[in-house]
C-alpha cells in the first residue's frame, strides 16, 4: 500500500474524488491525506479564483468534503491559521464535522507564539494530527524565519499532540534531525503524554540534497523507522503520477543503498502515515 501525505487542493479545481483516485492509482498510489483550501490569510496558495468572502471555516470544510466524502482512504485535513480570530472555534467546528487532521502553515507567526499554542493543545485535545510545513517557504515573502525546526521546540510541552514537519525541513535537515532527537529523548522522560514528532519526507529538498539529508535521516541513530512519511506535494485536481512514480524511483534507490528493510519501506509508503491518523490497516 503508498499513502500520500501531502496532497493540495486548489480553489480553482472542481471536486473529483473519482478522477483523484483514477490518477492516484496510475501512480501506484491507493490514497492519502487532502489538504483543504487555503484561509483567507493565506491567498497566494489558493489558485486562481479565489475569492476570500467564499471561503469561511464552513465552505472550506464542504469542498474538502466534497473531495473524500465516498472515496475510501482519501483523509480529509482542514487548513487551519492558528493566529487568525475564531481560531479555536474553527478546531471544534472542523472536529465535528470528521476531518482526519489539520494542516498549518506558519507564513507570518512563530509556532511557539502562546496565542497558537493555544490552538495547537486544542487541536491535540481532538486526538487529531497537525501536518506543518517546514523548511523555506516558497510564498514571494521573508517568511523562512517562522519554519525554522527549533522554533517548534515548544510543541514538546503539549500532551499527545502528534504532529509531523514536511519538507524534511530543507535547508534546515541538520536542525530537525536534532530537534526529533530531542522529541524522542522527551519520550522517555515524559511519558506517553508526550508529544510526538513525525517527519514528512515531502520533496522540498532538491535532488541534490536527497540522498544525503535521507541518509543523515535514517544513519544518526535515533528511532526513526516509525515517524517517517511519505508525500509529493500534489494537486488534487492535477495529481502529478509522473511526479509521483520519480519520487519513489529516487527515494527507492537511496533506501536500496542504505540496505532499509522492506518493513521499513512498508512503514515510510503507508502504515506511519496510519499510526499518524490514529489508525490502522
Amino acid at each position: 500500500m503508498v499513502l500520500d501525505c501531502h496532497i493540495h487542493i486548489s480553489s480553482s479545481d472542481t471536486p473529483n474524488g473519482a478522477l483523484l483516485k483514477e490518477n492516484m492509482k496510475k501512480a501506484g498510489v491507493d490514497g492519502g491525506a487532502l489538504l483543504s483550501i487555503p484561509p483567507a490569510s493565506f491567498a497566494t496558495h489558493a489558485g486562481k479564483g479565489f475569492d476570500a468572502k467564499l471561503f469561511s471555516c464552513d465552505a472550506r470544510l464542504d469542498n474538502l468534503f466534497a473531495w473524500t466524502n465516498g472515496n475510501e482512504r482519501l483523509y480529509p485535513f482542514y487548513w487551519i491559521d492558528p493566529s487568525a480570530h475564531g481560531a479555536r472555534r474553527e478546531v471544534t467546528r472542523a472536529a465535528s464535522r470528521g476531518v482526519t487532521g489539520f494542516k498549518v502553515i506558519c507564513n507570518s507567526f512563530y509556532p511557539d507564539e502562546r496565542s497558537v499554542m493555544k490552538v495547537f493543545r486544542d487541536i491535540a485535545e481532538t486526538g487529531r494530527p497537525i501536518l506543518f510545513h517546514s523548511g523555506i517557504l516558497w510564498d514571494g515573502e521573508p517568511s523562512g524565519k517562522y519554519n525554522r525546526p527549533v522554533r517548534f521546540e515548544s510543541l514538546l510541552t503539549i500532551p499527545k499532540l502528534r504532529f509531523a514537519m514536511a519538507h524534511i525541513s530543507w535547508p534546515w535537515c541538520d536542525e530537525l534531525i536534532a530537534m526529533y532527537g530531542k522529541f524522542c529523548h522527551a519520550r522517555k522522560i515524559r511519558g506517553d503524554n508526550a508529544s510526538e514528532l513525525f517527519i514528512d519526507f515531502t520533496p522540498g529538498t532538491p535532488p541534490i540534497y536527497r540522498e544525503e539529508a535521507l541518509r543523515k535521516v535514517f544513519t544518526v541513530g535515533y528511532p526513526v523507522n516509525d515517524n517517517v512519511l511519505f508525500g509529493t506535494d500534489s494537486t488534487a485536481g492535477n495529481y502529478s503520477i509522473q511526479g509521483s512514480l520519480q519520487t519513489r524511483t529516487r527515494d527507492n534507490g537511496i533506501y536500496r543503498k542504505l540496505k532499509l528493510p522492506k518493513q521499513t519501506t512498508a512503514k515510510i509508503y503507508a502504515d506511519n502515515f496510519l499510526r499518524f491518523i490514529g489508525q490502522s490497516r
